[in-house]
């Protein structure tokens, strides 16, 4: 009697991950693509290495006016330094005011004129406009400030007393209280922040215009299909794509914004006290400072001014790297990428 043979199962196990795992495709790399790698490589550790050595000259020149003074060069308002009484209280939180006033005023003006030129003028006109704002950009600083001393300070003094006048009950840093003179307008805080913004509206604009560029054509005429205005499509798709550019160009303004030198010093007549009054005459900045005692510094002095650059360099580099974690949260593209 013959055993009942057993049917054998004839089903395909179903697969593992390891089935749908693409297989690595490891192509040896030729010399060529392994110099293009060590060049690419070298180039990208060379801005660390660059960025390294400018902060180790600024400590190794700062570090007599550190010993110095120790911490009080972050809190001491006058700049003596034959008493050892010196420090930046008084121009780092003015060259602050500068650069925030300067934002104020340009990033509304930037991307408004980055959004025309992307998205509202006409074909033939985007590459003149383009040019223009470029060549804005290629203005040297020294222009802006020999602009802004003989030509707008003497026509803005009206500007700031009807400010002062009229917003400075509700809005205390716009009083003024050395009189009500044309005097004592000029030479302010708002002056150069005004200047400034002429200067980096340039930079925020010709960004920003790329970036919104870049924004998908599908979506966009998705929208349109769906029944969108020309600014239904440019908030739903356009400013959600260019989120992080924009946040970029911005902040790239502002560290510009914190580092400019010669229109400050132009401008601004340097003081040395905590003022929140930025209509008032006097104010000034960290490279401003700089600028101004650099040829009549002593050993003490210079070590001092190192010092103070030392603290504007690391200020630059935490707003860049703010700038960096905010980007990384909204990169463009990532609101119109579902």
């Amino acid at each position: 009697m013959t055993a009942a043979v057993q049917p054998t199962d004839t089903r395909v196990p179903p697969p593992t991950p390891d089935h749908d795992r693409p297989r690595p495709i490891d192509a040896p790399a030729s010399p060529a693509d392994r110099a293009f790698r060590g060049v690419l490589r070298a180039a990208g550790l060379s801005v660390f290495v660059m960025m390294g050595l400018i902060a180790f000259f600024l400590l190794l020149r700062g570090t007599e006016a550190l010993r110095a003074v120790g911490l009080s060069f972050l809190t001491e308002v006058n700049w003596r330094t034959a008493a050892h009484s010196f420090g930046i209280a008084a121009v780092l939180p003015n060259g602050i005011m500068i650069a925030v006033i300067a934002l104020v005023l340009a990033v509304p003006v930037a991307l408004t004129a980055a959004l025309f030129i992307s998205e509202y003028a006409p074909v033939r006109l985007r590459p003149a406009l383009i040019s223009m704002v470029d060549l804005m950009a290629a203005v040297p600083s020294i222009v802006y400030g020999l602009w802004g001393l003989f030509f707008l300070q003497g026509r803005i003094v009206g500007t700031c007393r009807w400010l002062a006048n009229h917003l400075g009950g509700p809005l205390p840093f716009l009083r003024v209280r050395i009189g009500d003179t044309p005097t004592s307008y000029t030479s302010s805080t708002f002056i150069a922040g005004v200047v400034v913004a002429l200067m980096i509206i340039p930079i925020i604009t010709s960004l920003s215009r790329e970036v919104f560029s870049q924004a998908p054509i599908g979506e966009r005429e998705g929208a349109y299909a769906l029944g969108s205005t020309r600014w239904g499509m440019v908030r739903t798709v356009v400013l959600p794509f260019g989120r992080g550019g924009m946040i970029g160009a911005v902040m790239l303004g502002f560290g510009r914004a914190m580092g400019e030198t010669i229109a400050v010093a132009l401008i601004v007549s340097p003081v040395f006290r905590v003022s929140w009054h930025v209509l008032e005459n006097g104010g000034g900045s960290i490279s401003a400072l700089i600028a101004l005692r650099f040829s009549e510094s002593d050993s003490l002095s210079l070590s001092a001014l190192m010092a103070a650059g030392l603290v504007l360099f690391a200020l630059t580099l935490l707003v860049n790297v703010a700038a960096g974690f905010i980007i990384s949260r909204s990169r463009s593209g990532a609101s119109t990428s579902d």
